[in-house]
């Protein structure tokens, strides 16, 4: 199922964000499948499947962008990160989110990364994360498919901030027999074409020349990237690392918040209400 457009945004204002040169900071990713966190001082990814728990007993607490079960999101990331928090530390948190997550998504998320005992907590679209992770050139518009194991999302971003998005509810996890890579090509397609008709401007169309940024599971299949170009007739660069590209570029953000004390927001980047 694809959703409608979401509305072109109203400039929002931006508190200014904490800073501290010592503080913990926490980069995290909850996907339907896999939660990926990054923590400063770190070299590595933290890479798990979103579970509950480990064993028989695990249950999934996000499913297709939803947080379902606040409470096992919340247990999941006090058994992956509690143990590796300083005891009297604060984190900064910097969270990547759905697209069209909303207000809600932004609720629950607050709800439950609070185990962590957040200094404070800011999102950042997964769109926004991929194009900071892939170094791109946000003084022009981009056009970045994210295809997930459970959530495909497709976002126009125009100085860095969203402008149209649209999502459906498929993913790399839904392949098999009868379900071949070409249901996910079709749907991408088929939002990429809805948002060009749809656009009273030239920036879907001006994003789309330039060439779509790829990133998510199905960025590791080729056939998936070179399927999409070929039907959208424009190039499809894969980001590096697609895979974990939210989390690092939700990292990359986190480090610049720790260096720069004066900086006062960067579009699409919120505090969760």
């Amino acid at each position: 199922m694809t959703t409608a457009p979401s509305p072109r945004p109203v400039a929002a204002r931006h508190r200014p964000w904490p800073w501290c040169r010592q503080c913990t900071g926490i980069a995290l990713d909850l996907g339907s499948a896999r939660t990926r966190a990054w923590m400063s001082g770190r070299r590595s990814i933290l890479d798990v499947p979103t579970v509950t728990a480990p064993g028989d007993s695990a249950t999934h607490p996000v499913q297709r962008g939803t947080i379902v079960d606040t409470p096992g999101t919340a247990r999941m990331l006090n058994r992956l990160l509690g143990h590796r928090l300083p005891r009297f530390g604060r984190p900064l948190l910097i969270l990547a989110t759905p697209v069209l997550g909303g207000l809600a998504y932004r609720a629950e998320a607050r709800t439950a990364v609070e185990v962590l005992r957040p200094r404070t907590v800011l999102t950042v679209p997964t769109a926004r994360a991929v194009a900071m992770a892939a170094d791109a050139d946000l003084t022009h518009p981009l056009l970045v498919l994210d295809i997930g194991a459970h959530l495909t999302e497709v976002t126009l971003l125009a100085d860095g901030a969203v402008t149209d998005a649209r999502h459906t509810a498929l993913g790399t996890g839904d392949l098999d027999g009868l379900t071949p890579p070409a249901r996910i090509i079709d749907a991408v397609v088929a939002m990429v074409t809805a948002m060009l008709d749809q656009d009273r401007t030239s920036q879907t169309l001006d994003a789309l020349r330039r060439g779509a940024l790829l990133a998510g599971g199905g960025a590791l299949q080729p056939d998936v990237t070179y399927a999409l170009s070929r039907r959208l007739r424009a190039p499809v660069r894969s980001v590096p690392a697609p895979h974990t590209a939210a989390v690092r570029g939700a990292a990359r953000l986190l480090r610049a918040a720790h260096a720069h004390p004066s900086a006062t927001g960067i579009p699409g980047i919120t505090h969760p209400q």
